[in-house]
């Protein structure tokens, strides 16, 4: 296993794990190979085997503790295991698992009723799913639905998740099959300026990356869609965060188009780039429907769908169902993560912190060659390297070494961006300064190491 680093020490940490007594690592790594999917994905050369988590750190079989900066791939929004969380997890399981949706629960609806607060006016109407992806086919779904159209604009980098329909959304090739999949998706440029597709640099561009969205209107749709759906900061393309006119700039377009426009939430929501509760707000825009998942549930199987009581009815005169989506369980996971970003003030340390952690990360981009932008808001953060900042050749094998040299020192990290040369930073919004300083002089030690 990996050698700890005898340069740095995490910060002081109350919890005590309980004694691991369960299967090897041996045999854990044998049953995965064994009897899982060849095709999940996985980190590391040697793999990390996790046995218990609490707030912003996990343990392995071992005892070791780790510092969890990709929370559970932007999953864990107010803490592994929150002890409130739980314990209201715990009282809901005793007293009732299940129930579909064939009939009422009060928590569900409570729930939906805090999420409505949230949202912005007549957005209030929300349909529970299990993921991001099922969030996401069922906007597009609902959104053909009520415009009578068909077309669908999304981004290049865009990542919407992975099922068949999904993948039609996501724009990397890395992460579609070559399946019948894209009919009626259509993918325009992205606010990516550092590697602007245009050639160009902001502000003289005069943002044409988003005008893009009208000519891919204009010459590959009836001229007319049905939506437009993106990531107000792009999680997988690797924190991409646009130009602050882009998104006004694209709900025009395509609403003078006849479609509506979605906001994958699905990573920035909650709280996550802390100065607002949801990403789109940092653009000063209203999309008509909001997705969600991962940190709405802090690490259960939720996701949601919100829009206006009109485009909801698209869906009434069929049958549509989701056997789990806002069963009691979920729907006290999910009210749970609500209470507790307000009555921590989880918002506002994602906002403290993420400024700290952002103004280290900067620094550290003075002094190390590979680093060629830090970029993200809160904590939504992104650091990509290059192998040559004027080049801006991506460092696609020093970012997998640089995740592995953290790994050693206690630090875990996500990878992402079209060529894997992005370290992708969204820890659990309880994060510490002192955590944040330590993954700051971590990261300066593995710079230091490539």
């Amino acid at each position: 296993m990996p050698k700890t680093s005898k340069t740095l020490s995490l910060p002081p940490c109350d919890h005590t794990p309980c004694p691991y007594a369960g299967p090897s690592y041996e045999e854990t790594v044998a049953l995965r190979r064994e009897f899982l999917s060849p095709a999940i994905l996985q980190y590391y050369k040697e793999p990390l085997m996790v046995v218990e988590g609490h707030m912003q750190y996990l343990w392995d079989e071992t005892g070791r503790r780790y510092l969890d900066a990709i929370g559970g791939i932007v999953t864990i929004s107010v803490g592994h295991c929150h002890p409130k969380q739980v314990e209201r997890v715990r009282e809901q399981l005793g007293r009732l698992q299940h129930t579909t949706t064939i009939y009422i629960h009060p928590t569900v609806g409570l729930y939906a009723k805090k999420l409505a607060s949230k949202m912005p006016p007549d957005v209030k109407v929300t349909y529970f799913t299990n993921s991001g992806s099922e969030a996401n086919d069922l906007a597009i779904l609902t959104a053909r639905m009520f415009t009578g159209r068909y077309d669908v604009i999304a981004l290049r980098n865009a990542y919407h998740g992975g099922s068949q329909s999904t993948m039609a959304l996501t724009a990397h090739s890395t992460w579609k099959y070559a399946v019948p999949h894209a009919f009626g998706v259509h993918h325009a440029m992205p606010g990516y300026c550092y590697r602007c597709p245009l050639g160009l640099t902001y502000p003289s561009c005069q943002v044409k990356c988003a005008q893009d969205i009208k000519s891919v209107i204009d010459y590959t749709t009836p001229g007319s869609v049905a939506a437009f759906i993106a990531e107000p900061i792009m999680g997988v393309g690797g924190a991409v965060t646009p130009p602050k006119e882009y998104f006004k700039i694209a709900y025009d377009i395509v609403r003078k188009a006849g479609g509506i426009c979605i906001s994958d939430e699905v990573q920035t929501g909650f709280g996550r780039t802390g100065a607002k509760y949801w990403g789109f707000q940092n653009w000063d825009v209203v999309p008509d429907m909001i997705t969600m998942a991962k940190g709405i549930g802090n690490g259960t199987a939720l996701g949601a769908v919100t829009t206006t009581p009109e485009i909801a009815k698209s869906l009434v005169g069929k049958l549509h169902f989701n056997t789990f989506g806002g069963n009691p369980v979920q729907a006290t996971y999910g009210l749970a993560v609500l209470d507790i970003i307000d009555e921590e003030g989880i918002q506002k340390n994602a906002q403290k912190v993420g400024r700290e952690l952002r103004a280290g990360l900067d620094q550290l981009a003075e002094k190390h060659k590979w680093i060629g932008e830090v970029r993200g808001i809160g904590l939504m953060l992104g650091i990509e390297l290059v192998k040559d900042r004027k080049a801006r050749e991506p460092a696609t094998a020093e970012t997998a070494r640089l995740s592995e040299e953290a790994r050693k020192r206690g630090l875990l990290l996500g990878k992402g961006g079209f060529y894997g040369n992005v370290i992708r930073i969204k820890p659990p919004m309880c994060l510490t300064v002192d955590d944040a300083r330590f993954m700051v002089a971590c990261l300066d030690e593995c710079f230091g190491a490539l």
